[in-house]
């Protein structure tokens, strides 16, 4: 059926033949208003009757440029082509096996010819046109097509073009994705290696602390088990002096000179003294400000690119 309605097209309006349908000498077949339209612009100086040429005339075949010659009855003394007005009218009976036309809006009419629909496009200008600007006008020499086929093409190729551009957005946005996720994966592993080196540097400074406090620890023990050990001595000392006073306020008490001599020469022993300065721990005194200074200087190895960095790799 798409091959039967190709040959029922009229080569003017590229529509289905609109009845009569007249046949020209050279067997091609018109509309009888499209004939009559370009018998008219073939015949501008011919007198005209109810819009009609009633003289004779001629006009070039628009589809093999053949010469028809037409008698003082115009278009309206060409055969009728009954053949292909019966197929018409079977084609347009049969709408079940064949799909229904579209609707279709109002058509615009062309600006030159304002009693013409536009119903091609020229393929050279690029624009829209009348099948008249087409026979006669400034489209002449120029390649048309049927609107509707280059309606379909063009339509067509946005359709591909937006689903390039759709492609193109998601193929983007799942290159986003993977940065984003990526950026992720990387801070995660990156953190995680940071606080392990901190970690790992308090783990150090932790051991440090343990073994110095330990050496302080030590020394403290140290010098209290000394201490403790003279308290004891100073404690026997300290009894062994009270004997000595009760001794002696008893000897002042002995009225036998010799007696109280013998007393009297009893030697007292002599105490170890603790040294001056004993208990000073100063000697552990710690300055950290160096290693301060190294702590606070704690960086990466290579520093972060900016904002305005990063822009010119993107």
């Amino acid at each position: 059926m798409d091959y039967l309605e190709k040959q029922l097209i009229c080569p003017i309006c590229l529509e289905i033949f609109t009845k009569p349908v007249v046949i020209l000498p050279c067997q091609h077949n018109l509309c009888r208003k499209c004939a009559n339209d370009i018998f008219q612009a073939s015949n501008p100086y011919l007198p005209t009757r109810g819009g009609t040429v009633t003289s004779g005339g001629r006009f070039r075949c628009p589809s093999c440029r053949h010469e028809v010659v037409l008698d003082r009855h115009g278009v309206y003394g060409l055969q009728r082509n009954l053949l292909v007005e019966n197929i018409i009218d079977m084609y347009k009976q049969e709408p079940s096996s064949r799909p229904a036309p579209e609707r279709k809006a109002d058509q615009p009419l062309c600006e030159v010819h304002q009693d013409e629909k536009i119903n091609i496009y020229c393929l050279t200008c690029a624009v829209p046109t009348c099948s008249m600007c087409k026979v006669f006008g400034s489209h002449k020499d120029c390649e048309v097509a049927p609107i509707k086929s280059v309606y379909q093409l063009q339509k067509t190729e946005l359709t591909d073009g937006i689903a390039m551009m759709v492609g193109n957005n998601n193929r983007i946005q799942g290159i986003i994705s993977q940065l984003e996720e990526t950026c992720r994966v990387n801070s995660r592993k990156q953190k995680s290696q940071v606080c392990e080196k901190f970690d790992h540097l308090y783990t150090i400074l932790e051991e440090r602390k343990q073994e110095m406090s330990g050496r302080v620890t030590a020394e403290k023990e140290e010098k209290f088990g000394y201490i403790r050990g003279l308290k004891r001595k100073y404690e026997d000392h300290l009894e062994c002096m009270t004997k000595i006073v009760e001794s002696g306020i008893q000897t002042m008490q002995e009225p036998e000179m010799a007696v109280f001599l013998i007393g009297e020469a009893s030697n007292t022993s002599q105490l170890e003294k603790v040294e001056c300065g004993y208990e000073n721990m100063d000697h552990y005194t710690v300055n950290f400000k160096k290693e301060g200074k190294a702590l606070n200087a704690i960086d990466f190895l290579m520093a972060f690119p900016d904002i305005d960095t990063i822009g010119c790799y993107s």
